[in-house]
């Protein structure tokens, strides 16, 4: 038995508490976020409004084919990371499948749309922890799935860097930690870093070193879904113009850096409007900047369907058909 399904074993033997009552700091703060969401919100469609007619005029030169298969590289990045989480989680311990690994990522990813993205984790351990395996074991999974996938998003962004500079300087500083990020994808450093933040937060350390093929195709593997969101924006700008292979970068970069400020912004569901400035102000450079407001809109919107969407055939799945992924608690 692993220390990890030790210390899991342990946490799920406790009874169950009573949760506390909220203090008065965490019900300011609960209020705080609802505000933030509210004013987030609300200068989004003021900004929607003010432009309505040209991002209308740019909505209209859409055709049905290019949003729907828009749409299919949306849905073919959100299984990629899917299958690049689960490679994570099952080098962790016993092999749980992509099945119900996908079961686990896609409906309890559906959580970041609550303030507070760190609910969609959570989510992803409970469902996890239900169906027999240890929540440590998808915590650590996710934590170190996450932050490679900071790095991915990272290098990718360096496509948009010049556009960044001269439209959007204040997401340059997402870039610092790029070096980094870099040197903690070694195997040796992201096993300590990890153990790290487990002895921190009280919990066994990892009970082997990661290995180079794992960090690897992990890397691969989210850089690969990266690209499919970039190319999912810049399939929509095709269908409104003639986009260059000059363009296509960018929007691989805009995307990735987009959803990077979305991620460190976890008081706001989804990164909601940290995300589409960012990714308007980065695509500003190439396009008006009512076309670069209806396409962040438009990609907003095909997150959200793929989302649930994905979420939905995840679930359904595993239950359709019974396989060896059917995995029974960890002892």
């Amino acid at each position: 038995m692993t220390s990890i399904e030790d210390d899991a074993k342990k946490e799920d033997a406790e009874a169950p508490v009573a949760p506390p009552a909220k203090s008065t700091k965490q019900i300011v703060i609960a209020w705080a976020r609802r505000v933030l969401v509210l004013v987030v919100i609300g200068f989004a469609g003021w900004q929607v409004a003010k432009s309505w007619n040209e991002v209308w005029a740019t909505l209209k030169t859409l055709s049905w084919s290019a949003v729907l298969i828009s749409e299919l590289f949306v849905l073919a990045g959100i299984f990629l990371g899917a299958y690049a989480w689960q490679i994570m989680v099952d080098d962790l311990g016993k092999p749980i499948g992509f099945l119900r690994g996908s079961q686990f990522y896609l409906v309890g990813s559906l959580g970041k749309y609550v303030p507070g993205s760190v609910w969609a984790y959570l989510l992803q351990m409970e469902l996890g922890r239900k169906a027999g395996v240890p929540r440590a074991r998808i915590f650590v999974g996710t934590l170190i799935s996450l932050g490679v996938s900071v790095v991915a998003m990272s290098l990718l962004g360096l496509l948009s860097l010049p556009s960044v500079l001269d439209h959007a300087p204040n997401a340059v500083w997402l870039f610092a930690l790029l070096p980094l990020g870099i040197i903690a994808l070694h195997p040796k450093v992201l096993t300590w870093g990890t153990s790290l933040v487990l002895k921190l937060l009280r919990k066994a350390p990892l009970d082997h070193e990661l290995r180079y093929g794992i960090v690897g195709k992990l890397l691969g593997v989210q850089v690969a879904s990266y690209v499919c969101y970039g190319t999912h924006l810049w399939v929509l700008a095709e269908s409104a113009g003639s986009p260059t292979f000059r363009d296509w970068l960018l929007t691989i970069g805009a995307i990735s850096v987009g959803l990077l400020g979305g991620i460190f912004v976890f008081i706001l569901p989804s990164g909601a409007g940290v995300r589409d400035a960012i990714l308007v102000g980065v695509l500003a450079s190439t396009l008006p900047a009512s076309q670069a407001l209806a396409f962040a809109l438009v990609s907003r919107l095909m997150f959200i369907v793929g989302e649930v969407l994905s979420a939905g055939v995840g679930w359904v799945l595993p239950k359709l058909k019974r396989t060896p992924a059917e995995v029974p608690a960890e002892a």
